[in-house]
């Protein structure tokens, strides 16, 4: 493994770094990100030195490192996921205060769905999703409706891949895999009931973008029991049809609404706040970098 990171660019071993961590490993030592990124002990010393100092890493009293808060401050200021996020988060609210058990949002990223949200009652039922987590696209109701949805070839490649198991109800057959693809495009939900737990059942519809693709799938999780699902699937539908109106609002021509909207629907605050919000006056903050004055000289 010593050698993974050989003639790879800087970009690329930096984001082979950040990767190390994960929902299950939130602080790692030099030794451990070494290992977990696969590249040289002396590669990774000077990598996360570097980073630290642009705060996209922070040391911790015990000499182990986590993500730094520089990176959510880039990351929020996307209109992609997280604009996403802040446009479903009412609605999400919504179904939530309906079925009191988990409620999720998640995307499709590589070959898996990662969750933007979750919102769950203390005592709900066991539920493995974490906000930032992901999960296989076959065993999750979110993956499977965002995979449905996928290219031909892209599905096919999922499909022919050995597909993990969490229970004995998880999908594990291609061609049971396929057809239940099929059923949910054409029923525009689907219902995984025992996919990762015996105790949970998932539910999921696609939620629609511009140019009627799909960017997301909204979920619940409930328990496994005799309890009726179209209810469920009805109210997730109407949220489903809430999130696509106001994304297509948010991402409309910049002209063809008031000033101060487009903001609106990405981001929650006043009215009077985002309507001053375009014009405010900002500060330089062009990265200087580490050990730098803005003028270029040595600080």
């Amino acid at each position: 493994m010593a050698k993974a990171s050989a003639g790879r660019s800087a970009l690329s071993r930096t984001m082979q770094l950040l990767a190390a961590f994960d929902v299950d490993a939130v602080f790692l030592s030099i030794s451990q990100l070494s290992r977990r990124s696969g590249m040289p002990l002396a590669t990774t010393h000077r990598l996360v030195a570097e980073l630290e100092e642009f705060g996209l890493l922070e040391r911790q009293p015990d000499k182990t490192y986590r993500l730094g808060v520089r990176l959510w401050e880039l990351a929020c200021r996307t209109p992609g996921a997280l604009g996403l996020r802040e446009i479903a988060m009412v609605h999400l609210q919504a179904v939530q205060s309906r079925v009191r058990q988990h409620t999720q949002l998640g995307i499709l990223e590589g070959n898996e769905v990662l969750f933007l949200e979750r919102l769950s009652a203390r005592d709900a039922v066991v539920n493995v999703t974490l906000v930032g987590g992901r999960l296989p696209l076959h065993a999750s109701s979110s993956g499977l409706v965002l995979l449905a949805h996928a290219p031909e070839a892209y599905q096919e490649d999922i499909v022919r891949k050995e597909l993990f198991q969490y229970t004995d109800h998880t999908i594990r057959d291609p061609e049971d895999l396929r057809r239940t693809l099929h059923e949910i495009r054409r029923s525009g939900h689907v219902v995984a009931s025992g996919y990762i737990h015996p105790d949970a059942r998932g539910i999921a519809v696609p939620v629609f973008g511009v140019n009627d693709a799909v960017v997301a799938g909204v979920s619940v999780v409930v328990p496994n029991d005799d309890a009726p699902v179209l209810p469920l699937v009805g109210l997730l539908k109407a949220a489903s049809r809430a999130i696509t109106k106001d994304l297509l609002a948010a991402y409309a021509p910049t002209g063809s609404a008031a000033a101060g909207s487009r903001y609106r629907t990405l981001v929650g605050s006043s009215v009077d706040s985002l309507e001053y919000l375009p014009s405010a006056p900002r500060p330089d903050r062009t990265p200087a970098g580490p050990g730098l004055r803005r003028d270029g000289t040595k600080g």
